[in-house]
């Protein structure tokens, strides 16, 4: 049978995609091989939001040459939102590339290879699909080959953007926002808990847009028919939390802070089921620039909004995406931007150096901030960060908190050989190692532990008594029987 190997490039959206790429290779009689030099067909799911991972792409086929020349019946596929943006021109350009497959064309990935195993030409595939949107359903384990599921997995709500943020290229590789029927969205989470998965992260580019395409859905508690920035995402939260129950934990990425709604608030306020932890991209703090960037809010209305969001659910912490360098950023602009993340107290950021991308409307702007300023204002902004979540990990020592298990730690070394094994995130998004549990069989559980440590971006645990005495112990083989999520190869996650 031929063997595939899967490398991914790029943000949450991608890994999605590269599992359900798994799902159609599979059940198209491909194996998974044990690593990229044992594959038949080698992917490399690529993101394009900025311009370092498009380099890395292009240096990953040149080094993919000598695979390729090592046996002609290799296959090299690239796809996602690179594959999107340059289609046929990636081919003419790197002959080593058989195959350009776009993010709606994934179903399509099995026929385009066995065309190609009959003597077919290259050949790329990017073509939305705007007049039937297809969204690809997870295949959760069946109990004869697996007695349980991942603890946690991602569903796609809705795909594509129809905000025209200026520096952003996710319109031109996703295409406009095609949304996908609650009844779908339910039935998948369903299955996905029934198979022992216990956190769900619900999957958009502006993901709290969302409108059911059919409309079945009631119009939720505090949503008002006359704010032109309310979705019906806070319903389908809330049938979610209604038709799902066995479902421990409802996350989702990545929202708009103008749909930020006193709806979405209120269903935070209200709903056991969403953690006290939300990532809301700001971009920036400064208002001249947020209009630049057509952003479509100012500071004020962000802080506004994320305040009544903290306030409303006592406890919850916020991260965000930060650009730094965006073409006429002065000196001040991003002041404004460092005293925003002290404003609103950021336990978390991602943060980038703005690069001009194709087809985005900020290539009209010259580019005048020089690399070295954009470098040194990074490197200022992670220092911020790193200040608040000292701070806030720091003041966690001694508390006690509910830890949902993933999988096993690969910070196995501290504590010993015998220390920590398991590790996972509370519910307000901190990792955390627990230690002294390697007897027990914590994959997939809420577990309550007493936080012993802070490092630097994780948090030390072990487990209470109560904890302890309620957990199983880990049966021979264990661990093997029960897998966590696969763990895939992904290279530089970038979003924005």
């Amino acid at each position: 049978m031929p063997r595939y190997s899967i490398t991914t490039f790029g943000c949450q959206m991608n890994v999605h995609d590269s599992e359900r790429m798994h799902d159609v290779l599979r059940c198209a009689g491909y194996t998974e091989a044990g690593s990229a030099d044992e594959a038949d067909v080698l992917v490399l799911n690529t993101c394009s939001v900025r311009e370092k991972a498009e380099q890395k792409l292009r240096s990953e086929v040149g080094r993919l040459a000598r695979w390729k020349r090592e046996r002609a019946d290799r296959v090299l596929v690239v796809a996602g939102c690179v594959a999107q943006q340059e289609g046929e021109r990636l081919l003419k350009q790197m002959r080593a590339i058989d195959v350009v497959v776009g993010p709606d064309n994934i179903p399509e990935l099995p026929g385009l290879l066995g065309d190609l195993a009959i003597g077919g030409l290259p050949i790329a595939r990017t073509v939305f699909d705007l007049d039937a949107p297809r969204f690809l359903v997870a295949s959760p384990p069946s109990s004869s080959s697996s007695p349980r599921g991942a603890p946690t997995a991602f569903v796609t709500v809705m795909k594509g953007c129809d905000e025209r943020c200026s520096f952003c290229i996710v319109p031109h590789t996703r295409g406009p926002e095609r949304y996908r029927p609650s009844d779908e969205i339910v039935a998948e989470i369903a299955a996905l808990v029934a198979a022992g998965t216990r956190e769900v992260t619900l999957l958009g580019q502006t993901v709290n847009s969302y409108r059911d395409p059919l409309g079945a859905l009631p119009r939720a508690p505090g949503a008002s028919a006359d704010d032109p920035d309310e979705s019906e995402f806070a319903a389908l939260l809330r049938r979610v939390a209604a038709d799902v129950p066995g479902l421990a934990r409802l996350r989702y990425t990545s929202p708009h802070p103008r749909h930020l709604t006193p709806s979405l608030v209120l269903a935070h306020a209200e709903l056991p089921v969403l953690p006290r932890h939300v990532h809301m991209p700001v971009q920036s703090g400064s208002d001249r620039v947020l209009r630049r960037m057509i952003r479509r809010y100012t500071r004020a209305e962000y802080v506004a909004r994320t305040r009544g969001l903290v306030e409303a659910v006592p406890g919850l912490t916020l991260s965000t995406d930060i650009i730094v360098g965006f073409p006429g950023e002065t000196e001040d602009d991003f002041a404004a931007t460092l005293s925003l993340v002290r404003e609103v107290g950021f336990k978390g950021l991602f943060g980038f150096k703005y690069s001009r991308r194709p087809h985005t409307p900020a290539l009209k702007l010259a580019d005048d901030v020089p690399e070295g300023v954009k470098g040194e204002r990074l490197a200022r902004l992670f220092e911020e960060s790193e200040a608040l979540l000292t701070a806030h990990l720091s003041a966690l020592v001694g508390t006690t908190q509910e830890v949902l298990v993933e999988g096993r730690d690969k910070e196995r070394g501290h504590g010993g050989a015998g220390g920590a094994l398991w590790s996972g995130r509370t519910g307000r998004h901190e990792i955390a190692h627990i230690d002294g549990a390697g007897e027990l069989d914590l994959l997939g559980e809420v577990v309550e532990v007493s936080i012993t440590r802070a490092n630097k971006h994780s948090l030390q645990a072990e487990l209470t008594e109560a904890a302890r005495a309620a957990a199983r112990p880990r049966q021979r083989g264990g661990l093997e029987a029960r897998p966590a999520r696969r763990s895939l190869p992904v290279v530089a996650a970038e979003g924005g």
